[in-house]
């Protein structure tokens, strides 16, 4: 049966809204597309020949590297994984920096019937593993395979360019897509702003004739988060391939069509947690499924199952909802807007932990009520509707509102609800937000469902076990056997540590400054600043300082700024990448920042051979989740602070100091200018266990003699 949508747009006359239309979609642009959805000659779906071992594949991809080696826990790790599948049971598998871990997860992975997912935790790394890692493993491969394998990266919807979307990004009449962004303050867009937006939707407009895969990343120079929105479509808010005009053209179906024929699937843990709470819908079928950087997993499902209120939301979904609703619905959605953006201003920021005060809960349950109206003039929306793709849009802008209204009435124990404002995010950002106390429940029952699931890091274990994380994501532990799997209900699962090939005792020292003070107050304390003066200067630079606030950094580079002659990169005063090989290629440099470059920034050879760290990376007393989670330990008779701010800390930690040793010919220093890494009891040994073996000193003397043998050597 003919799409009446697309019949529509086939008999409409080139001009006014479809004459854009027309400058989008031309047939060169359109059938390049269509071949996508639909391949000539699929690959078949046995991947490999049967005298193929992990052990063979692995040589190949190893000897394909430039200075490849044999590696033990390369292949050791792989070993494991061949035999986790062949036995069903769950594997996490701790790979220390050097280990290899890409290659000794994909050398298996290519040996398995139908296709295998690879999540990653950042979009970074699914491009480090689709842009350099898998074409070089593919080639090296294919004599012994017999055929070259095939791979493809899948995003959310909201990273390709919606079609539908751009088509509606053309009208120019007050109230149209083009001013349906909030601005800073939540109010309709000047036209300044609004011109500015419309050239960059105009540069999409032609970048649509041009692309191939309509992906964001790919798109040189980019454009700000606001312009993308105006043409990308929410998952929630598409209206599916078979109803949309545009729907054999759509860029985010092409890319679901070449995962499904691809051997490995590359994706990140957003959309693997969509994926498990929409019912394993995006992601192909897959029997094996592997989790890179695994200690993120939990806090990015955690994220994906937090919903919030703003009156920007409400805002919005009043102005999609105005031309389809004649009603009052709109009326009714700017009064229920009104009165959060009121009740937020008079409510303190931080957890809401009496639940709901009177003004928020009445609040939200106009809202609750205003959505329902809204959704009920709505009506249902029909197939061959012109206006489908608006109303769809409108409509899945009420539901979440209206879900998330309802969510937050309900004031479910297992919930935990906050408000955020300027004085507490530093932004102009006002919402009342409400996040799972855990996901480890979830990951359990989905996450393990017909598959066998590989979980990695270089962090999995804290104090020297795996129980904390395999809690985390949701696998039984035996509190009598720390560390070991539960012999009772949960899914089976076995833990394996391959350790590190670099040798850490003899590459670098971790240095805990134990005579200075123990850090109170936020920012920089007089004393630390006056040690990291003395550690950087014995170096002469080449330090990643790593700090606890954005205060504390900028304290840091304005003091070694005053005090030395060494160029100083703070984070925020350039783009982070800039920043980032600047650091690498510029000598004496040092590169200052907070969170963001605590894991993921890699700096190998003589750019970074001293890391400073501040203080110990425990989550705020005012952070909502993680006081939350502590409080209900505290509540049940254990130690909150031992069971949710130590663990933190701990991973933080981990990661921070890996950045120093980034290969076997790497030497340097971890400076910890927090006391109380050697002066607490419990936890201050707890953490050292949780890092790389480095030889280990409280004498500042040594450390200062080590760098500056390093600045002479």
């Amino acid at each position: 049966m003919a799409n009446p949508n697309r019949d529509r747009a086939s008999r409409t006359a080139p001009t006014g809204r479809r004459a854009a239309v027309g400058a989008v979609r031309p047939t060169r642009y359109r059938h390049r597309v269509t071949d996508l959805l639909r391949p000539a000659a699929p690959a078949p779906r046995r991947r490999a020949r049967p005298t193929a071992t992990t052990q063979d594949v692995l040589a190949a991809a190893v000897g394909a590297v430039p200075g490849g080696a044999d590696r033990p826990g390369q292949r050791a790790m792989a070993l494991a994984i061949a035999e986790a599948v062949a036995t069903g049971e769950h594997l996490l598998a701790q790979a220390g920096t050097g280990t290899g871990k890409s290659l000794a997860y994909l050398a298996p992975a290519l040996l398995q019937d139908g296709p295998v997912v690879v999540s990653t935790a950042t979009l970074a790394l699914q491009s480090q593993l689709v842009d350099h890692d898998l074409p070089r493993l593919a080639d090296a491969v294919r004599p012994l395979l017999g055929r070259r394998p095939t791979f493809a990266v899948l995003k959310g919807r909201h990273h390709y360019l919606c079609l539908a979307r751009l088509e509606a990004s053309s009208e120019d009449e007050p109230g149209g897509t083009l001013f349906d962004a909030p601005g800073p303050a939540g109010g309709t867009k000047w036209l300044g702003e609004a011109g500015r937006l419309g050239r960059q939707v105009q540069r999409l407009r032609e970048w649509a004739t041009e692309t191939a895969v309509g992906d964001r990343d790919e798109l040189d120079p980019g454009v700000d988060d606001q312009a993308w929105r105006l043409v990308s479509m929410p998952s929630r808010e598409c209206v599916g391939a078979s109803r949309c005009a545009f729907g054999d053209e759509c860029f985010a179906e092409a890319s679901r069509a070449r995962a499904r024929e691809a051997d490995i699937v590359v994706t990140n843990h957003s959309l693997l947690a969509a994926d498990m709470m929409a019912g394993g819908n995006i992601i192909p079928p897959h029997q094996l499924l592997i989790i890179d950087e695994a200690h993120e997993l939990a806090e990015r499902v955690s994220s994906a199952a937090q919903a919030e209120l703003t009156p920007d939301l409400v805002e919005r979904a009043a102005r999609r909802i105005r031309p389809h609703a004649p009603g009052g619905a709109y009326e009714a959605l700017a009064e229920a807007g009104g009165a959060l953006a009121a009740s937020l201003g008079q409510t303190p920021a931080g957890r809401l932990v009496e639940g709901l005060p009177p003004a928020l809960r009445e609040a939200c349950t106009l809202l609750d009520s205003a959505t329902r109206g809204a959704l009920e003039d709505l009506g249902d929306i029909k197939a061959d509707d012109g206006d489908a793709v608006a109303k769809k849009s409108a409509k899945a802008g009420l539901d979440e509102l209206s879900d998330t209204a309802q969510r937050l009435l309900a004031g479910d124990e297992h919930d935990v609800a906050w408000v955020e404002r300027p004085e507490f995010t530093g932004s102009t950002r006002q919402a009342l937000v409400v996040a799972p106390l855990s996901v480890a429940g979830t990951l359990g029952s989905r996450l393990y469902i017909e598959r066998t699931v590989v979980a990695t890091s270089a962090t999995l274990t804290l104090g020297g076990r795996f129980d904390t994380v395999a809690r985390s994501l949701g696998l039984p532990v035996d509190a009598d056997r720390a560390g070991a799997p539960s012999d009772g209900d949960g899914p089976g699962w076995r833990s394996l540590d391959v350790g590190s090939p670099f040798d850490y005792p003899k590459q670098g020292i971790l240095y805990v400054a134990a005579h200075l003070p123990r850090p109170t107050a936020s920012g920089l304390a007089d004393p630390a600043g006056e040690e990291l003066l003395r550690l950087v200067g014995a170096l002469g630079g080449r330090t990643l300082g790593l700090f606890s606030s954005r205060k504390a950094a900028q304290q840091a580079a304005e003091l070694v700024r005053a005090r030395t002659e060494l160029p100083v990169l703070l984070q925020g005063e350039e783009a982070l990448p800039l920043l980032v090989r600047r650091f690498r290629a510029e000598p004496a440099t040092c590169l200052f920042g907070v969170m963001s470059l605590w894991q993921g920034v890699d700096v190998p050879g003589d750019s970074c051979q001293l890391v400073v760290i501040d203080r110990l990376p425990f989550p705020r007393p005012d952070e909502p989740l993680a006081a939350a989670r502590s409080a209900a330990v505290d509540a049940a008779g254990g130690s909150g602070f031992a069971s949710v701010s130590v663990p933190i800390a701990a991973i933080r930690l981990a990661q921070g100091v890996g950045r120093l040793i980034r290969s076997g010919s790497d030497k340097g220093v971890v400076a910890v200018l927090d006391s109380r890494l050697e002066t607490a009891r419990g936890y201050g040994a707890f953490l050292r266990q949780s890092l790389p073996p480095f030889w280990y000193t409280t004498d500042a003397a040594v450390a200062h003699g080590a760098l500056r043998r390093l600045a002479t050597g």
